[in-house]
């Protein structure tokens, strides 16, 4: 059986080889999430919630242990591997604080005696998740779903199976049966088999558009409920009424979270014309100042991409980008699987840089005549996840909370997820809301009642 290499992008001798389940391991891992799941769909809120809390302290309590891990496999600055761990946490307490409510019967007035709506769990959902926030994207579905009822099958990216691994010993360390959340030691060419298995009620992805395609056309085929988190090529754009120093202190973490290997980045920075004369220089000067190094080092605040090949593809956008016109002001060299941050103007429609997703440390800049051209350049993507909009006029704003294709619009803030508010894209960012409310009730039977 094959295996699935983790190789650390810092230091690429060090590999870890994790043996991939036989077909037989696999087939009991199914069956033990619907067996787990026939008792577990009848525990009570207050026991979920009582768990869930177990979990959110074991995440907090070994938080610097878990974020090393999450260094080690794909990357990023230790600082913001600990950040996301502790956020996990913050959304396990979330769900058990507000799942009962938030699933609780809902009394509907009609002609019957009596007419209400219930919430009951699907069943095992199979969770296909990415590398780039290995712990961070798991719980944000996770939780939630085990607090309906569920129980999980994680598919995680096979660079990070120390992390699915970890995950899976968090549930059960923090009193979850065996079976409730599992992690599921496979390669991408075996999740179509778990689609299709009986025992699987439902599917989410995060991922990239070619592989939601692919889960979406899997889940189809067998008649499956399905939500997709899948790219984004966020705008942020900078009227010429911004408040200029409030806008470049939000750029920053806006495009450089992850490395810019995240798909709620900014990535598109559309400048209204008088702004941009003095932004520029000063966005410049700022991404020169950011520490390059080893991940590790609490000092570092730019660690490498998740792996040679990424950094090569970005590199491959901003050439192609530089070829049909665009300025490179800074950065843009790659060592190994570092890559300079790197600030371009003169971006168009048609560059690899506007068009694509880039998922790497690339400040994409360009300019708008107007707000109404700032919006037409925004909504030209087949992206719609999200967008960020710096401005001081009430009007200015609603236009692009009107106006703007997306799925988030944040006003002098950058985008970001939330658990309190749902999360979600539209037309090639996916469909579907993870978080709220709206998230917790993507996975469950809405039940009719109607008693004459």
């Amino acid at each position: 059986m094959a295996v699935l290499k983790s190789i650390n992008p810092f230091d690429p001798s060090r590999i870890i080889n994790y043996p991939q389940l036989s077909d037989m391991a696999l087939a009991v891992q199914l069956g033990r999430a619907h067996t787990t799941f026939t008792s577990y769909r009848d525990t009570s809120f207050e026991e979920r919630a009582k768990l869930m809390k177990g979990v959110a302290t074991v995440l907090r309590d070994r938080s610097r242990e878990f974020a090393e891990l999450i260094t080690r496999e794909m990357g990023k600055p230790v600082n913001e591997s600990e950040a996301e761990v502790k956020k996990c946490a913050w959304v396990c307490e979330y769900y058990a604080d507000n799942a009962e409510h938030f699933l609780a019967d809902k009394i509907v007035e009609t002609e019957a005696d009596e007419s209400r709506v219930i919430f009951e769990p699907l069943g095992p959902v199979l969770a296909v998740m990415p590398w780039n926030f290995p712990f961070w994207q798991v719980f944000r579905f996770a939780a939630p779903a085990l607090m309906a009822g569920n129980t999980v099958l994680l598919k995680h990216a096979s660079n990070v199976q120390g992390c699915g691994g970890a995950i899976e010993e968090i549930f059960k360390e923090a009193g979850f049966e065996e079976g409730a959340f599992q992690n599921l030691a496979i390669g991408s060419d075996r999740v179509a088999g778990v689609i299709a298995s009986e025992y699987v009620k439902a599917v989410t992805l995060t991922g990239s558009e070619e592989a939601g395609m692919s889960v979406a056309a899997e889940a189809g085929k067998h008649l499956k409920k399905c939500v997709l988190e899948l790219g984004g090529n966020n705008a942020f754009v900078v009227l010429n009424d911004a408040n200029r120093e409030l806008a470049l202190n939000m750029a920053i973490p806006a495009r450089m979270q992850n490395g810019g290997q995240s798909c709620i980045a900014a990535k598109r920075f559309i400048l209204e014309s008088w702004i941009a004369e003095d932004f520029i220089p000063l966005l410049v000067e700022r991404v020169k100042q950011l520490v390059m190094g080893d991940p590790m080092d609490e000092k570092t605040q730019v660690g490498p991409l998740v792996s040679v090949k990424q950094a090569r593809e970005v590199e491959d956008q901003v050439k192609r980008s530089v070829e049909m016109g665009a300025r490179l002001h800074i950065g843009g060299e790659r060592n190994g699987a570092f890559f300079q941050p790197a600030v371009l103007t003169g971006v168009t429609p048609g560059m690899p840089l506007f068009d694509e997703e880039v998922f790497g440390p690339v400040f994409a800049v360009m300019e708008a005549t107007s707000p109404e051209h700032a919006l037409e350049l925004s909504n030209t993507s087949r992206f719609g996840l999200g967008m960020q909009l710096f401005t001081a006029s009430e009007r200015m704003a609603e236009l692009f909370i009107r106006g703007a294709n997306e799925g988030a619009v944040f006003v002098n803030a950058m985008v970001k997820s939330d658990p309190r508010l749902p999360f979600g894209g539209i037309k090639k960012s996916g469909y579907g809301r993870e978080l709220s409310d709206e998230g917790i009730k993507e996975f469950v039977n809405i039940k009719t009642i109607w008693i004459g």
